[in-house]
């Protein structure tokens, strides 16, 4: 694709941009696992389309409100990378691309103060636990439409028997920002499946949001500011040899693992940076790397959802099914495996109508197969497609415990 970038553009960021749109051969082979596209049928909500929005813009064309419109529908699922022949990396341009067209063609004061709400809020482990509680509280005087919005999950009460760090082998898990309030079982059986393992599960004492959620909706100066947080917590950890970083939410997983290149040109983080990526280990590979007969599946047939974070970002597709296989659970097949279930960080907050068809979709999908239990690896499609299935959804590290 040819390209004149305007002159206006960093120079940190023009020959990175300028690869990536040249990458682009327009074969729309990314319009055929676009789950956007699929839906709408419309060129510009598939990646092609979004592409030349974004090259437009990036050539000095004016950004508009539609081509805002368009780009917000984008789920961020990242499956047209999986299938671009090209390895045109369309998350990279996306997320430039979306920054420059919020800063030209600004929000609607309600759209603003939403965003805003939600990056100073979610992060933030008290606030989101604090607001998460007193919607629920609140819950039989607030609308439908509001009510569909809160997590269905119950609230949990916090797990107080964190096995003791009798091993030598020692990793680090960081909790996160909204899965304490949602679902602490989590991190729990993680923490009880690795002690089983001979692997000591240490929680980080300090840590904050990994970043992905400002990020993705154009806050990026405060995820950065988050990344490095959590980049100095690590570094005692890492000089007492305690350095893998262990991640039970694919997408936490995915942002940890990008802070080498999204840190690159900060001559202060750079090499701590590139160093913590490098040790970040999503909990699927951790387990996939131990003798696993200590486990035994107990007879229900499971249906896994992979989310878009572990199959799309991490590249990490299949690795959580050959776990519950190897230890015996009967997998349901799951058609359109590769679509988004709708999640997408805050999407189906964003994008409900969206969101909630991509769920039932997925939940279709999941249910064909008529499977005891569903199943997968990222809190945010938990509680997601929670809100629409008959089955219980659990995140598979529970199953092990």
């Amino acid at each position: 694709m040819y390209t004149r970038l305007d002159d206006q553009i960093e120079a940190s960021r023009r020959s990175e941009l300028e690869a990536i749109l040249r990458s682009c051969v327009h074969c729309g082979f990314c319009n055929a696992t676009c789950p956007t596209y699929r839906l709408l049928g419309d060129e510009l909500d598939g990646p092609r389309g979004r592409i030349y929005l974004i090259k437009q813009v990036l050539e000095g064309q004016a950004a508009t409100r539609l081509t805002q419109e368009h780009l917000d529908r984008c789920l961020t699922c990242r499956a047209c990378e999986t299938t671009c022949p090209s390895g045109v990396q369309y998350g990279r341009l996306l997320d430039t691309g979306r920054e420059i067209v919020d800063r030209q063609a600004g929000r609607s004061f309600w759209d603003r103060g939403i965003r805003s709400a939600i990056v100073r809020t979610f992060p933030y482990r008290r606030r989101f636990a604090f607001v998460l509680k007193v919607a629920r509280r609140l819950g039989p005087l607030l609308s439908e439409a509001v009510r569909r919005k809160i997590p269905t999950v119950p609230p949990q009460p916090q797990p107080a028997q964190w096995p003791e760090p009798r091993h030598h082998r020692k990793m680090l898990i960081y909790p996160g920002c909204v899965q304490p309030a949602l679902a602490p079982a989590i991190d729990l059986a993680a923490a009880k499946v690795l002690d089983r393992l001979g692997i000591s599960l240490l929680q980080a004492k300090i840590g904050s949001c990994c970043g992905a959620l400002p990020y993705h909706l154009s806050a990026q100066e405060r995820a950065l500011a988050l990344a490095r947080r959590n980049i100095d917590v690590w570094e005692p950890y890492r000089r007492q040899g305690i350095e893998p970083i262990v991640s039970t939410a694919s997408g936490c997983g995915v942002m940890m693992k990008d802070y080498g290149r999204l840190l690159k040109n900060d001559p202060r983080y750079a090499e701590k940076a590139a160093r913590f990526s490098a040790a970040v280990r999503d909990i699927a590979e951790v387990v996939a790397g131990e003798e696993l007969s200590v486990f035994r599946a107990d007879g229900r047939r499971i249906a896994f959802q992979s989310p878009c974070t572990l199959q799309h970002g991490q590249r990490l597709n299949g690795m959580v099914e050959a776990i519950l296989q190897k230890i015996g659970y009967r997998l349901a097949p799951v058609g359109d495996a590769h679509l988004c279930c709708g999640s997408a960080g805050v999407y189906s907050l964003l994008q409900p109508d969206l969101a909630a068809k991509l769920r039932d979709n997925k939940l279709q999908a999941l249910q064909a197969g008529q499977p005891d239990l569903i199943v997968t690896a990222n809190i945010g499609c938990l509680t997601h497609l929670q809100t629409g299935a008959r089955q219980k959804v659990v995140h598979w590290i529970e199953l092990l415990q």
